[in-house]
């Protein structure tokens, strides 16, 4: 999937037909011939076992744009025999992803400086919005909240982007976070339709930090890691009940 000849690849694995629950290996960088040895849990009444269906999706890594699939491969549970281990090999299909279900991307950098504990986040770009005014297009803008334990602690938004289903913001945002909180710490981005007559809907959300998987939890384990340094990275929004779950009940959510 790469110019370099190789590919970055990660697998994202849940079942249909309820997707809230996903899982995300880690990621293999250059290689062809992947070594995972991970372990996801799912449970399911057993009554309802016929009627799922174990999607496993291979995605190549990209930190500066949109992460590619690879393949997937979709098992009826109804059709494996689960009173035993099953073990074996299986050709990865065409995707069956529909594009129209894609809420859009967005793109931002984080830094974080331990000494100050300064918090930089710089709203960049987003990129294929969902369609949500009759118009054909979006009137975005992007909502930051600082979360720590499903509490909102701070909360901070960019510009509003009109008729924009690709806004450009370029927006920085600093918010002061001690080192001694800062492994506790969430953010969630809310990508928000603004409405001037009506509620502003969300788009779509995306949070990293304490808690995240995925390029959630990577991305904030790599701004750990290079302190003081930007790190950039493209995330695919989530509908806004999956994200919801993944942070559990939260006791302030902002309106």
């Amino acid at each position: 999937m790469d110019i370099g000849g190789m590919s970055d690849p990660y697998v994202r694995v849940y079942l249909l037909p309820h997707k809230k629950k996903k899982f995300e290996t880690s990621v293999h960088r250059k290689t062809l011939n992947p070594i995972f040895q991970e372990k996801f849990t799912f449970t399911v009444p057993f009554e309802e076992l016929v009627e799922r269906v174990l999607v496993m999706v291979v995605y190549d890594f990209d930190r500066f744009s949109r992460h590619d699939i690879i393949g997937e491969l979709r098992i009826p549970l109804s059709s494996v025999d689960l009173s035993h281990s099953v073990e074996e090999w299986r050709d990865l299909q065409k995707t069956e992803k529909d594009d129209q279900d894609r809420l859009g991307d967005i793109c931002f950098s984080l830094r974080y400086i331990p000494s100050t504990g300064k918090l930089t986040v710089v709203i960049l770009e987003a990129k294929n919005l969902k369609v949500m005014d009759v118009s054909g297009a979006s009137d975005p803008y992007v909502k930051i909240q600082v979360m720590e334990g499903g509490k909102r602690l701070k909360k901070k938004k960019t510009t509003i982007k009109k008729k924009a289903l690709n806004p450009y913001f370029n927006e920085s945002f600093s918010f002061d976070i001690p080192f001694e909180n800062i492994e506790k710490i969430q953010l969630v981005f809310s990508v928000m339709d603004y409405d001037s007559l009506s509620r502003n809907d969300a788009i779509g959300k995306v949070y990293v930090g304490c808690g995240a998987a995925g390029a959630g939890h990577r991305h904030w384990s790599d701004m750990l890691a290079n302190p003081r340094r930007p790190i950039t990275q493209w995330h695919t929004l989530q509908p806004v009940e999956e994200v919801k779950a993944s942070l559990g009940k939260l006791d302030t959510p902002l309106p």
